[in-house]
């Protein structure tokens, strides 16, 4: 009889660095099915680096890498694109000089999806996201930043991902804006039991949407609460 699985993503001893130099030593960390986890902390507590050795962008030194409950021995992104696992960088990381529609057109293959179902895929990441609709055929240089973030998380969900990493989604974008982005997606999670995992330096927007609450600093979790628990601004200046 098969168990569920714990966890959806795990490390256990991780070891990853830079030039010698570790960022994360020894690390543990989880995330659960369907849960929301966002992960905070100062600049260079190791966040980012955690999501792209999770998205299998940066080799890891030592340690495991598990992906529900099982070891993953080869960490590549296409990989872990098939095995339903999706990254929106940071930054962005779009074509400015593609429209909109070439830049799905591109995801659609980069992902992976069979050509007889790219039509639907796509159908459905507008359903999600039909804001898109508005700008589809123009380049992505001339879009605001908030369009552009979209675009970034529209071409995420073409995989139809059950785990969504997200890197500072919000940079450059105000709380508003940024609220009106991860609504959808949150929506989303709720119906289908997506996992998310935030890195997110708007520590109080990205609370309104999550479950639970990972503190970082200088590559180790000091603190694991959940939201309500650090609603108070005097409470998270001690953990910065």
């Amino acid at each position: 009889m098969n168990q569920t699985p714990t966890t959806i993503l795990r490390t256990r001893g991780l070891e990853v660095g830079y030039g010698g130099r570790p960022v994360l030593s020894n690390f543990d960390f989880d995330l659960r099915p369907a849960e929301v986890l966002c992960l905070i902390g100062h600049n260079g507590a190791g966040k980012s680096t955690l999501l792209k050795t999770l998205f299998g962008l940066v080799r890891r030194q030592r340690g495991e890498v598990l992906l529900d409950d099982k070891p993953m021995n080869m960490l590549e992104p296409r990989a872990l694109t098939a095995a339903g696992i999706s990254l929106v960088p940071e930054g962005r990381g779009i074509f400015p000089g593609l429209t909109v529609a070439e830049t799905m057109k591109l995801g659609l293959w980069s992902a992976g999806v069979a050509a007889e179902e790219r039509a639907d895929r796509l159908a459905w990441v507008m359903t999600v996201l039909p804001a898109l609709g508005q700008f589809y055929q123009r380049r992505a240089g001339t879009l605001s930043g908030g369009q552009q973030q979209m675009v970034s998380i529209g071409r995420a969900l073409l995989s139809r991902p059950r785990c969504l990493l997200m890197d500072e989604p919000s940079i450059g974008l105000a709380p508003k804006l940024f609220q009106d982005l991860l609504q959808p997606i949150r929506q989303l999670q709720k119906d289908s039991g997506m996992a998310i995992l935030l890195v997110e330096q708007n520590v109080k927007e990205a609370l309104k949407i999550s479950d639970r609450v990972v503190v970082m600093k200088s590559g180790a979790i000091i603190r694991e609460a959940v939201p309500e628990e650090l609603s108070d601004n005097a409470k998270l200046m001690e953990l910065y």
